[in-house]
């Protein structure tokens, strides 16, 4: 909105020449991740306090149950609410409504958002643990990977019809053509993403601080594939107008961090799969619009193992008869261990500050 004022009011020998600010990317990058930080901070104890007095409070799930009984009951949930908040009013407030990249987060934040909070009200009014069925949460989760995956490659895509179907592989400096199979890679990515995130949201703090890692690195990338000299240093293909991902991204750095002043431990509100799918299937979106989705797995190594310690669980219960973690998801084994919990979550956000250089990294190792 604010870069609309600087495209169709600015004069340079006018009263509005400050508006020329708004043309730059880096100052409202930074704004932007101020303004959502204020926002969340701003407004978080309303929103905390409107979820109490509805009694939008946790279930906890049953892992959680055996190991702290007591200590969370009561904790408000569906603080995903005030994290949406914080990134939309910024991100309509210093993006480029025009962009089409920037439509496509908007879309990708409401939509998983709205699948998000409908899951946490059947959790909180119909007291069922699990939400809503499995069937039903990844037809919805891989409906908007479809319809991503088609926007994608057809003439509407951002990215231009002749980057349509293509990977890149980190550390490696050709990309892969996936044809047609990459219509169910995009939709693979968006529902593994999706899910990863909200199986790391189990301790205070723990799904928030690695997701602004992601968001970081996102971030930086974006802004390099938007800039034609960047982009050519580090032989990379320039896309126009990727930059105003980088400004979203920031928004959602300055959002994740106020949330995280009230979810840090022991946490006042619990962002619920309100915010933990909505992350997820945010930060998916970002990696399928910016090419990175092979990347994910490198920065988001806290999720995706998480994801991973669920699954192979899952195997050895069914097909050995026995547990490979002491509990899954992975936080769990470690608590189950004796580790505090506050602990496991600061070296989790150690693991995923570590792979978030090693992806920083590929920019020029390739």
């Amino acid at each position: 909105m604010l870069y609309l004022l600087y495209k169709y009011f600015y004069d340079p020998d006018s009263i509005f020449s400050f508006l020329r600010l708004f043309r730059y990317l880096t100052f409202r990058i930074i704004y932007a991740m101020v303004t959502a930080f204020l926002i969340a901070l701003l407004t978080g104890p309303s929103i905390i306090k409107l979820l109490r007095k509805n009694a939008l409070k946790d279930v906890p799930r049953e892992e959680t149950e055996v190991i702290n009984p007591s200590a969370k009951k009561g904790t408000p949930t569906m603080g995903g609410l005030l994290i949406v908040i914080a990134i939309l009013v910024p991100t309509i407030l210093w993006c480029n409504l025009f962009n089409p990249f920037v439509q496509i987060i908007i879309a990708a934040t409401i939509w998983f958002s709205a699948l998000g909070i409908r899951d946490d009200m059947i959790k909180v009014k119909d007291g069922k643990k699990d939400g809503m069925g499995k069937k039903e949460k990844l037809f919805w989760q891989s409906s908007f990977g479809f319809i991503l995956a088609l926007i994608m490659i057809s003439p509407l895509s951002p990215l231009g019809m002749e980057n349509a179907s293509y990977i890149n592989i980190p550390f490696y400096k050709y990309s892969i053509d996936l044809g047609w199979f990459y219509i169910p890679f995009v939709v693979f990515v968006i529902t593994a993403t999706s899910n990863a995130v909200n199986f790391a949201d189990g301790l205070d703090g723990l799904a928030i601080g690695p997701s602004l890692m992601v968001a970081m690195v996102f971030g930086v990338f974006a802004y390099v594939l938007g800039n034609l000299n960047l982009s050519k240093y580090f032989q990379f293909e320039f896309f126009n107008g990727t930059g105003e991902i980088a400004v979203f991204c920031a928004a959602f750095i300055g959002a994740g961090i106020g949330f995280l002043w009230f979810n840090s431990y022991p946490a006042q509100v619990f962002m619920g799969d309100t915010g933990s799918m909505m992350i997820g299937g945010v930060m998916g979106t970002v990696a399928v619009l910016i090419k990175q989705e092979v990347l994910f797995v490198i920065v988001g190594i806290v999720f995706v193992a998480e994801a991973a310690s669920v699954f192979i669980q899952m195997i050895f219960i069914n097909y050995a008869g026995r547990r490979f973690f002491l509990m899954a998801p992975l936080h769990h084994s470690f608590q189950k261990k004796g580790i505090a919990e506050p602990k496991v979550v600061i070296r989790f956000w150690i693991i995923s500050a570590i792979f978030a250089l090693i992806a920083l990294s590929t920019l020029k190792i390739r």
